[in-house]
Parts: structure tokens; sequence; C-alpha cells
């Protein structure tokens, strides 16, 4: 019983962070940057990490706009609001996309400025906010939708994509024009992080 007890307090434990995090999720990444640009590059000629990072963040910010073609503006919300339950284009292998395309982004950028040591601790921390954040919405989006949540959890995996069967998914109903504006903030952090790495790799 004691075991029991403790088992199941462990997701409410990760609810209950994740809630936390969701809210501070603009800030938590502000150490991340300073590392990027305030840690000396690894010493090397090869422009070798400066490509494959630069592809890495392309990879990331495309999973990103896939995303969002399909999930809308939603994702964006800064409160507990939940729109429809989106299970077509790449919430069909995944469930979490748009997280696993902001660590692809970190990881990019800090394969760019050649801190590739720094990739495992930035794939350590997003991953653990992610985690506990993604934890709260699951707790939310099955308190709210029951059945048809559960159901799509089920059968879509929480990180690693995978190919499934299941019924057939909602087609995207936003354009691209509105999935661009809605991920204006992201592009337009993405092409300030690349200036100020690029002048940082000047100095």
């Amino acid at each position: 019983m004691i075991e029991s007890a403790k088992n199941d307090s462990q997701p409410i434990a990760w609810a209950r962070a994740g809630a936390w995090l969701f809210r501070q999720r603009t800030w938590i990444p502000v150490p991340l940057a300073l590392v990027l640009l305030g840690v000396p590059a690894s010493a090397g000629s090869s422009d070798v990490p400066i490509v494959v990072g630069i592809f890495i963040v392309i990879g990331g910010e495309v999973l990103r706009l896939w995303a969002v073609h399909h999930i809308g503006a939603i994702s964006r919300t800064r409160s507990d609001r939940l729109g429809p339950l989106v299970s077509s284009g790449p919430f069909a292998i995944v469930r979490n996309p748009l997280y696993l395309g902001n660590i692809a982004l970190w990881v990019g950028f800090a394969v760019t400025a050649r801190l590739v040591w720094a990739v495992p601790l930035f794939i350590a921390v997003l991953g653990a906010e992610y985690h506990a954040i993604v934890r709260w919405e699951e707790h939310l989006l099955e308190a709210r939708r029951g059945e048809e949540y559960r159901a799509y959890a089920a059968r879509v995996p929480r990180w690693i994509p995978g190919l499934h069967s299941g019924p057939p998914v909602r087609p995207s109903a936003h354009s691209w024009g509105d999935t661009l504006f809605s991920e204006r903030g992201t592009l337009i952090a993405i092409a300030a992080g690349g200036v100020l790495v690029w002048l940082k790799s000047q100095s």
C-alpha cells in the first residue's frame, strides 16, 4: 500500500512541477542562452559543426512549422485553455512535436556555436523541463477529454516517434499564412540567435 501510494503520487508531483514550469517557460532558457553567448567555443578550424548545427536548427524549425500548421495559434497559449485534440500531421506520430522541435533548435545552436560538449546538458535540462510540462498537460487533457485523449495517448508515443494505425485524423485547418504569423516570434528569435552566435564567432 505504501509503495502504491508513492507511485500514485509521482504523476501528481510531475504535474505540479510542470504547471509551474509552464508559467515560467519564457525565462527558463535564459541560462542556456548565456552559455551559448558567454562560453568560449571549442578550439578547431573546421566549419563542419557550423554546417551541421545549421541543418539541425532548420530541421527543428521545420518540425515546429509542421506542428503549428496543424495545431494553430493555441500552441502560443499562456493559460490552461485547451483547443481540439489534434492527431494529424506530426501529432499522428508523436504527441509532443513542438517540444522536440524546441530541443532540436537549442541543440543546433549549441553545435553551431562549437559547444558540442553542451549538447547533453541542453538535452538534459530541456528534457526534464518539457517532461514535467507534458505530464501537467496530460493531466489536463485526460481530465477534460477523457476517453478521447486516453485512446490517442495509447496509440501515439509521448516522445519517440512511431507509426500507428488508428482512426482517420482531422485534416489541417490552418493556412500557411496563419502558421507563419503564429510562428513569427520563434522565427525572429532564431534569426536573432543566429546573428548573435555569428557575432560571437567574430570576436
